[in-house]
């Protein structure tokens, strides 16, 4: 019962969490050049969020519950537990001291840390190839942010444009929502699944589990978006409009493209390579590099620090559920 307990807490945590460092991030980079309300853009991001699991499945989700260690339920709880505190602890901690982070890393090494203290071999295979795939998505991201960079400056100019950009300008974010929920967000799915419904994620979606998750992702995002306001991403290039546009479908493209396989991927990461990718589209001068290097230390950093407070956090568990 004290497991269960702890488990459901530290699930509604994560999910704020992951509400105030991606959907803070989201939110922020989308109002700064955009005429419409905050509270339109949440709502469309948390929309698709709560609908994410009906429209796309959980795949991705699955992929955190069970290809990236084999237990039996009991343990796989207490790795999730281990896990996911251990990484929510970690994004708090490495926030507080100023050093940039990524909630997506910090979880994947955490579990991986988790399931070796705990006696569960981690199947490394596998997350060697979620970490190759997340690797590659920011620069797929980069190149392309370039590629719809170098075609907007092919765009005549019409008749009626600034409605045509305002519409494009919704039209990427939505895709943004879409991509995140269908990749990035499901990382949630998988903590809630195992602390409210066992060591499965249920076989049709959980509209209630669902609500719930999009209710405290929508708390946490409005918690977080005036804070990232200050990160590393929104210093990369002095953005105009159509910059921002650019790296949406650019970032939406490299998270979608990855979904259907299950492999999860930053959408901060991708962004970020999106706004680099679109800034080097008008020449390179144009991105502030000093910019990129936090970006660099998120991997350097977060990941291995993610395995150590894991695996810290499992032998402290291992020890107080043997008492």
């Amino acid at each position: 019962m004290t497991v269960t307990i702890a488990l459901c807490v530290t699930a509604v945590a994560f999910v704020f969490i992951c509400g105030a460092n991606d959907g803070g991030a989201l939110l922020e980079l989308a109002v700064r050049h955009r005429g419409r309300s905050a509270g339109l853009l949440l709502t469309l991001l948390v929309l698709a969020v709560g609908l994410g699991p009906d429209l796309f499945g959980l795949t991705v989700a699955r992929t955190f519950t069970g290809h990236l260690g084999q237990g039996p339920p009991d343990a796989a709880r207490l790795v999730f537990l281990a896990g996911a505190g251990a990484s929510v602890l970690l994004v708090l901690l490495l926030a507080w001291r100023g050093v940039p982070t990524s909630l997506t890393l910090a979880v994947l090494g955490a579990l991986a840390g988790a399931d070796v203290s705990l006696g569960i071999r981690p199947a490394w295979g596998s997350l060697g190839m979620v970490l190759a795939v997340g690797t590659v998505a920011p620069l797929v991201g980069t190149g392309a942010g370039w590629f719809i960079g170098r075609a907007m400056h092919l765009l005549p100019s019409l008749h009626g444009m600034p409605r045509i950009v305002s519409v494009l300008q919704l039209t990427a974010f939505g895709c943004q929502c879409l991509a995140y929920a269908a990749n990035d967000a499901q990382k949630m799915f998988a903590v809630v699944a195992v602390a409210f419904a066992g060591d499965v994620l249920m076989p049709q979606p959980w509209q209630v589990g669902d609500a719930m998750v999009a209710a405290v992702f929508a708390t946490g995002a409005m918690t977080g978006a005036r804070r990232v306001a200050r990160g590393a991403t929104s210093r990369l290039l002095t953005t105009r409009p159509w910059q921002v546009m650019s790296a949406e479908f650019a970032s939406s493209a490299a998270v979608l493209s990855t979904a259907g396989f299950g492999m999860p991927v930053s959408m901060t990461q991708s962004v970020a390579g999106g706004l680099v990718g679109t800034g080097v589209s008008e020449g390179s001068r144009r991105v502030r590099w000093q910019y990129t290097l936090p970006l660099l230390t998120v991997w350097l950093v977060t990941l291995p620090a993610g395995f150590v407070a894991g695996a810290l956090a499992g032998l402290i568990l291992k020890g107080a559920t043997s008492w």
